[in-house]
């Protein structure tokens, strides 16, 4: 595989993870609770519930996923080569571009609450520290924080049942507050991304990257369908006809439960959106439209900030575009984000690299 190819399958994975991400945010924050899926409500609707929908914050697992496998090519010349120099280099570059990020997705926050931006920054920040470590020891942290956050919810739904206050534990409070102990509390488990279990989906994507030349598709992809078929499976057969709450946690495939089944099943989809769409741009690499999101995917940065303020603009500003239900959010989302693919290339090809990616790569190394 050449480096071209090589390179271009995370590119392109995360181009298309982004444009899920735009979705499933317009259709959130358009909608509001009337973005909820409800007993008479259509497929479509359910599918593309925000919250509990089959599709909510997958494609959100999927960059996380990523993001672990470009930190693994991003390292790997001085991991395999021992050198310790490059090592210590590549986790100060970890360490600054994770704590650039998390500083400026805190900042978003305050316009755009339950941003990724400061959990992304967060999980660099870890894989700072993790990304020299052999497979074993990835695997144990990552099942490790999944079981960890599994354990915290149930835990949390039986003092809720039995009638103690664990809004301390499970109600993020960083917007309202701005205190350190609810920043420290969102950023690891009560928020919208928390390191725990999100910590996992880091970890795969480590482990994934270390085997981009031989990654065996053929075997990932009929497993990660397997590990969501299986999660929602025993969802479906373990709840039926179950009232009590803490089962209900224990068995929940909800992504803000923070359940194993969630983890699992996200994992699941994670590798085979990435197996799939990896293997297509590499067959493909130098069609034009695989070149074109593959350098959408290098400024993913630059889209995600944009699709905040012109939202703000659009929505809050300008009132263009009202709340009119799932078709307009899709509308919206897609005119935005072939727009901004569109704006991305040209820019790249033209100008070089956008004024953000030139800042994050100038302070991050």
């Amino acid at each position: 595989m050449t480096q071209k190819a090589r390179l271009v399958g995370p590119d392109v994975t995360r181009a298309v993870a982004l444009l899920g991400v735009v979705v499933m945010n317009y259709h959130g924050y358009l909608n509001g609770s009337n973005a909820i899926a409800r007993p008479h409500s259509t497929w479509a609707q359910s599918l593309f519930d925000p919250w509990t929908g089959v599709l909510a914050t997958r494609f959100a697992a999927t960059f996380v996923t990523v993001a672990g496998i470009g930190i693994t090519l991003l390292t790997e010349r001085g991991r395999l080569g021992g050198n310790r120099e490059a090592i210590s280099a590549d986790r100060w570059r970890l360490a600054r571009r994770g704590l650039l990020l998390y500083a400026g997705g805190f900042i978003l926050d305050w316009i755009w609450p339950g941003t990724i931006l400061f959990y992304y920054g967060a999980f660099f920040l870890i894989g700072a520290l993790l990304f020299t470590l052999r497979v074993r020891w990835l695997a144990l942290i990552g099942s490790t924080a999944a079981l960890a956050s599994a354990a915290l919810h149930i835990w949390a739904a039986a003092g809720k049942r039995d009638g103690h206050d664990v809004r301390w534990l499970v109600a993020p409070d960083t917007l309202s507050h701005r205190s350190p102990r609810g920043l420290l509390f969102d950023t690891f488990f009560n928020g919208t991304h928390p390191v725990l279990p999100w910590i996992a989906f880091l970890c795969v994507g480590i482990v994934t990257g270390r085997s981009v030349r031989r990654l065996p598709r053929q075997v990932l992809i009929p497993a990660g369908i397997g590990l969501t078929a299986f999660s929602y499976l025993l969802n479906y057969f373990g709840t039926r006809g179950i009232v009590d709450p803490v089962r209900l946690v224990a068995l929940s495939t909800h992504p803000f439960v923070g359940g194993l089944l969630y983890t699992v099943g996200a994992i699941g989809t994670s590798l085979v959106a990435y197996c799939t769409i990896s293997w297509i741009a590499e067959r493909f690499v130098d069609a034009l439209a695989v070149r074109t999101l593959a350098l959408a995917g290098r400024t993913t940065l630059s889209i995600y900030i944009l699709h905040v303020l012109v939202f703000n603009e659009v929505v809050h500003q300008r009132h263009w575009i009202t709340a009119n239900g799932l078709g307009t959010a899709l509308l919206f989302a897609l005119v935005f984000w072939i727009n901004a693919v569109l704006l991305a290339t040209w820019w790249q090809t033209f100008l070089g690299q956008p004024p953000l990616e030139r800042i994050y790569r100038r302070f991050g190394g």
